[in-house]
């Protein structure tokens, strides 16, 4: 099969992590060109701060070597611009006379940085920070002049400037506003910011507006346009950026700020595409790395093929890689009249902490001097998850754990934000791979490998995972072999992406095996049911609808159980379930532990008999479902009220009743002490007492026999039923597919389900997801 042509404009971070997923997706289907205009191979632009700053070296933030592009087959023309799109024959042409034939055409030609237009802009000594050669020239500057002016106070330029120190400058940083980084720090947070640099040698004219750069050749002063003036011998021009679409214009494409593209990352010309700093989607243009990244591999997806739901946006998030300076902001954290938010202020220590909420959801944050819970509010945005009243008071409150605040993540929270590396991801490879090293971490996850922003965290994290050996028992397991995500992975990406069926999670999240398999098909199926209510579960037994249904036995004949609430039935019924095992020859009938009457062997091609003549509601219990209540109606041993624990047991059962959970879930509920139901060896047990009821959690009466633990008394039977539906609820939307009650309690801990069940609030939420389900 002859291969398709795909060229790439423009060899950096975005495009080359879309070629890197093209290839991991369909390694056989294009034959790639990328041309770049800088003379370099694909290198992490963001890093160059670290490099400037001394972190870090030129090598070190390279990302593709030339023998990566050999390996797969890349032709790759460095120091080579793209100049026309020939959109009829479909071919480039570059700036030597290079023509070359596309099938598809991908650019991805980033930004150019803006550069004031004022007298003087191109004297010598006047430079952008953009590329590495920009990096080598402030460098070589700073070994022959002292008086550095950094022009923008915003991101680049402050690390720009952080770097000019650590060369030995004096820096200045001349800023247009009021306040530093106003475009992700509200004003607290800046002022914050301005004396920690202040404290570190760096100093700020803010409200200046320059006019005129002025020298002979070379830079010597710089004047604002108030009159005054500064000593220079070197300006920095970090005043933005400006996406590089002059290409795209001249070749009769879509623009608007950027080049526009849809969900698909198209352009308005067939088999064009656009990825990163010069495409705008939605009517936003994004310039961080994390959403240039997804924007790659969704683009990836649609050029192989795949089933995917497009590109959506992202919610920014950003870090400040300054060293001694703690500072994370996403989201709308300057809000509006629609919203409220929560700060705190701790002016000794300089730390200071803002969340912002529409409603109960958070939507934006900003935080100084201390970013440890940076990441739970991350993820709580992306899930745009409610907040309960109780969870509000701990947002701020970080873990106080002796082992530190990343070895008390859970292994599903987010590591590295750029990469989208977990936690879990991170210890596996270590564990599995024999990693040692954060470098090593790097190459094989990505974790750090782009902002560098996590290379702390991942640096905690090693040293904690050398320092105490890991339990594998407690280690989150991949689901299984089709995928190397693990379930909390797998479900926290099903619902920041809206996955809404089982193929379209197995097509977005690239699983190994297209099909699936015994164990992540039904697994899935269940986790969409609770993401999405409405979703259809196909069931493995004939399931007809709420009144009839049959469970397949061994000899492929069924079995069909009247449904009797509570254990209770009547003459009526009782004459009529003997009538049809008369009628249709069914000579087995057994009274279960769950006390009801199953009808064994029905042949196929009698169950519409047998469910019309029933004519009555009937119970199907195959699967993992709340199973029918066991009850002492027939004990005999004391005198004590039974009628109450049996209307108890048929309100729970018409409130529960088809109900799906992770494990099947038997319950019992005796009506005294003497525990008749064997209450205490169930999944839920409820016992009768003076008081009321004592209700057990996560008991077994399996092989290895396991007591539940009281989990509480309630007064009534509606105390009672509440603390059940939201134990259940809660166990339904956190425990793993296949995971049992008891160990489920084991894992979260039976005192954090009692913190959420006694939270009024929060019961009544879960009371109200039970009912919809």
């Amino acid at each position: 099969m002859n291969k398709q042509k795909l060229v790439l404009v423009g060899n950096g971070m975005a495009g080359l992590r879309c070629i890197e997923s093209i290839i991991r997706n369909d390694p056989n289907a294009f034959e790639i060109t990328i041309f770049g205009s800088e003379s370099h191979v694909n290198y992490n632009r963001i890093l160059l701060s670290s490099v400037l700053q001394g972190n870090t070296s030129f090598e070190d933030i390279t990302l593709n070597e030339r023998n990566w592009y050999t390996k797969h087959n890349i032709q790759l023309y460095t120091g080579e611009t793209v100049v026309k799109i020939d959109k009829e024959t479909r071919k480039i042409k570059t700036d030597k006379e290079r023509e070359v034939h596309y099938d598809k055409l991908i650019i991805a030609t980033g930004s150019v940085p803006f550069i004031l237009p004022v007298t003087g802009f191109d004297k010598e000594g006047v430079i952008a920070f953009r590329t590495i050669e920009d990096c080598q020239r402030m460098i070589e500057t700073s070994r022959k002049y002292k008086k550095a002016v950094v022009i923008g106070g915003g991101l680049l330029g402050l690390e720009a400037a952080r770097g000019l120190l650590n060369l030995g400058m004096e820096v200045i940083v001349v800023h247009i506003s009021r306040h530093l980084m106003e475009r992700q720090l509200d004003t607290t947070a800046s002022v914050l910011l301005q004396k920690e640099l202040e404290d570190q040698g760096m100093h700020f004219l803010l409200k200046k507006e320059t006019q005129e750069i002025i020298g002979n050749e070379r830079v010597e002063r710089v004047r604002f346009k108030d009159g005054t003036e500064l000593e220079a011998d070197l300006v920095v021009m970090a005043a933005g950026v400006r996406p590089n679409i002059q290409l795209a214009k001249e070749s009769g494409i879509d623009t608007n700020r950027a080049i526009i593209v849809n969900d698909h990352l198209e352009t308005s010309i067939p088999h064009i595409y656009a990825v990163g700093e010069c495409a705008e989607h939605q009517g936003t243009v994004y310039g961080l790395v994390k959403p240039l990244y997804e924007q790659g591999e969704m683009l990836a997806k649609h050029i192989c093929k795949m089933k995917c739901h497009g590109y959506q946006g992202s919610v920014l998030s950003t870090q400040l890689k300054i060293s001694g300076v703690e500072l994370f902001s996403v989201g709308q954290f300057l809000g509006d009249e629609t919203t409220k938010s929560i700060t705190t202020f701790d002016e000794l220590d300089g730390i200071y902490k803002k969340v912002v909420f529409q409603g109960k959801k958070i939507i934006g944050a900003v935080l100084y001097g201390d970013t440890k819970v940076s990441s739970r509010l991350l993820d709580l945005i992306l899930k745009g998850q409610e907040v309960s009243t109780e969870a509000k008071s701990m947002l701020f409150h970080s873990s106080d754990t002796s082992e530190g605040v990343i070895a008390a993540m859970a292994n599903h929270e987010i590591i590295c934000n750029c990469n989208a590396v977990s936690k879990g991801a991170i210890i596996d490879a270590v564990q599995n791979k024999g990693l040692k090293t954060v470098e090593q971490i790097k190459q094989c996850t990505k974790a750090s490998g782009s902002c560098g922003g996590c290379k702390p965290a991942v640096n905690e994290l090693l040293a904690f995972i050398q320092s105490n050996p890991i339990d594998d028992s407690k280690i989150q397991k991949v689901m299984c072999s089709c995928t190397t995500l693990t379930e909390d992975e797998v479900v926290y990406q099903m619902q920041l992406q809206d996955l809404t069926s089982v193929q379209a999670v197995m097509d977005v999240l690239d699983w190994g095996n297209s099909e699936g398999c015994a164990t992540c098909r039904p697994a899935l199926s269940y986790y969409l049911g609770m993401i999405h209510p409405e979703y259809e579960i196909e069931q493995e037994t004939l399931y007809i609808n709420e009144q009839k249904n049959a469970t397949v036995q061994s000899d492929d004949r069924f079995s069909v159980i009247p449904q009797m609430y509570g254990g209770m039935t009547n003459a009526k019924d009782l004459r009529k379930i003997a009538n049809v095992a008369d009628k249709y020859d069914i000579s087995q009938l057994a009274i279960t532990s769950e006390q009801r009457i199953h009808l064994m062997g029905v042949k196929k091609e009698d169950l519409p008999g047998v469910w019309a003549d029933l004519d009555m509601p009937l119970s199907s219990k195959y699967g993992n479902t709340v199973h029918n209540v066991k009850t002492c109606i027939g004990e005999h041993v004391c005198h004590c009220d039974k009628q109450q624990s049996i209307l108890l047991a048929v309100d729970l059962e018409k409130r529960l009743e088809h109900l799906l959970t992770p494990y099947r879930i038997k319950m019992g509920i005796s009506a005294c002490m003497h525990n008749g139901a064997g209450s205490t060896t169930k999944d839920i047990g409820v016992m009768g007492i003076d008081r009321g009821w004592e209700i057990y959690v996560g008991g077994s009466s399996g092989r290895n026999v396991r007591a539940g633990e009281l989990l509480c008394v309630a007064g009534t039977n509606e105390e009672a039923i509440e603390i059940i539906i939201g134990f259940i609820q809660y166990y339904r939307e956190t425990a793993n597919y296949l995971e049992r009650t008891w160990q489920w309690i084991e894992r979260v801990g039976l005192i954090h389900v009692r913190e959420v069940l006694f939270d009024k609030e929060l019961s009544q939420q879960l009371s109200q997801r039970l009912e919809m389900a």
